[in-house]
C-alpha cells in the first residue's frame, strides 16, 4: 500500500523529487505482486491506475494497481495503514487510531484513510476493525513468530496513549497482534526524525533468530552515545529458547543535512521486503554499494533492489515509512 504525495501536503514544494521515488517503488513492487495506491486527487488517481497497470501489462508482469481516489494529510501509509494479522480464521486488519505521532501534524483525514479504502473496496472481503489505541506500523517490529521488537521512546510517550503503562501496552498488544512476548529497547534515535524513535528506523528482524541494526562508529557523531546504548541491549536479548541473536549492524551513512542545516534521518534500517525481493533505501552517499553488499548477504534468495530515498528524507522518514504491507488477497483486483 501507498498513500500518493499531492499538493495538500508538506510535499507540496518537493513533489517533482518526490513522485519520482514513489513511481519507483510501486514499478518495483509491481514486478512481483499486486499494489494497493490511495491518492487524494481525482484525476491523478485516474491516471496511475492508467499507466501503471499499462506499463505492467507491457512488461508481463504478475502484479497489478488498484488506485482509490482518498483524503489524506500525508503519505506515511506505514503508520496510517492498517496492520494486518494472520489467523486460523483469515486475515485480519486492525485500523488503529493514528495521531500524527502524539498529535504534532494534522492527522484527521489519514486516521480515517482505512475506513474511505475500505468503502471503495480497497480491501476485498476482509473486514477492517477499529482498534481503540494510538498505535503506527513503524513503531512495530515482528519475528513472525510471537515476538515484537519497540522502542520505549515511542510507545510510552504520553502523547499517544497516556492511561497505559509498559504492563497494559504488552497486554493490548498481545490481544490484538498476538504477540508472545515483546523486547523493549530503551535507547537509539535518529537526529531529524519526527516518530520518538520508531524501531523501523533503527533494527529490524532478517530472520527469526537474526536482527540488523544502526551503529554508528564515529565517536564524535552525536549518536554515538545512544546507539552504543543500544547495541549492547540488542546484545541482552534472547530468543524464546534462550540463545542470543545473531546481529549484523548495517552501514552508517554520512550526514544529510536540508538547506536549514537540520540533519535528516537517513537509515539503511528502513528497508522493505516484498515477495521475492528486498528494496533497499540509498541516499548518495559512499555507503550505499556496501549497504546493498549487507542485504545481499542478509537475504541471500532476494533480489536487491536500491531506491533513491534522498528526497524522503527531506520529511523525515524513508522508503519503509512510506508503504504498508497486505496479506496476498486483500487487494484484490
Amino acid at each position: 500500500m501507498l498513500t500518493w504525495p499531492h499538493p495538500g501536503t508538506d510535499w507540496f514544494h518537493t513533489l517533482t523529487e518526490a513522485e519520482p521515488v514513489f513511481l519507483a517503488i510501486a514499478k518495483a513492487v509491481l514486478r512481483f505482486q499486486h499494489l494497493l495506491i490511495s491518492c487524494e486527487q481525482v484525476f491523478r488517481t485516474e491516471k496511475l491506475d492508467r499507466e501503471l497497470n499499462q506499463w505492467a501489462r507491457d512488461n508481463n508482469l504478475p502484479g497489478r494497481a488498484h488506485c482509490i481516489s482518498a483524503p489524506a494529510n500525508d503519505t506515511w501509509a506505514r503508520d496510517h495503514g492498517p496492520i494486518a494479522v494472520t489467523t486460523p480464521d483469515g486475515v485480519r486488519l486492525l485500523d488503529f487510531r493514528f495521531n500524527a505521532w502524539g498529535g504534532k501534524f494534522p492527522w484527521e483525514k489519514d486516521d480515517a484513510l482505512n475506513r474511505h479504502l475500505a468503502e471503495g473496496d480497497g480491501f476485498g472481503d476482509t473486514p477492517l476493525e477499529p482498534v481503540d489505541f494510538v498505535l503506527e506500523g513503524g513503531s512495530l517490529e515482528s519475528d513472525g513468530q510471537g515476538t515484537l521488537m519497540v522502542t520505549s521512546e515511542c510507545l510510552m510517550t504520553p502523547t499517544r496513549n497516556p492511561d497505559y503503562d509498559r504492563g497494559a501496552i504488552e497486554a493490548l498488544l498481545g490481544e490484538t497482534l498476538g504477540a508472545k512476548r515483546v523486547l523493549w529497547l530503551n535507547h537509539g534515535y535518529l537526529a531529524g526524525d519526527d516518530t520518538d524513535s520508531h524501531i523501523d528506523t533503527l533494527a529490524r528482524f532478517a530472520g527469526p533468530d537474526h536482527i540488523c541494526y544502526v551503529r554508528c562508529d564515529d565517536p564524535d557523531d552525536e549518536h554515538y552515545p545512544a546507539l552504543t546504548a543500544m547495541e549492547e541491549e540488542l546484545r541482552q536479548f534472547r530468543q524464546p529458547d534462550g540463545t542470543p541473536y545473531k546481529l549484523t549492524p548495517l552501514p552508517w551513512p554520512d550526514a544529510i543535512h536540508d538547506e536549514d542545516g537540520q540533519r535528516l534521518p537517513a537509515t539503511y534500517a528502513n528497508f522493505l521486503i516484498i515477495n521475492g525481493a528486498v528494496l533497499v533505501p540509498i541516499y548518495d552517499v559512499p555507503q550505499d554499494q556496501a549497504a546493498l553488499v549487507t542485504f545481499q548477504e542478509l537475504f541471500p534468495g532476494r533480489e536487491i533492489i536500491p531506491i533513491q530515498c534522498r528526497p524522503l528524507i527531506r520529511q523525515h522518514g524513508s522508503l519503509h515509512c512510506v508503504t504498508m504491507q497486505l496479506p496476498a488477497g486483500v487487494v484484490q483486483l
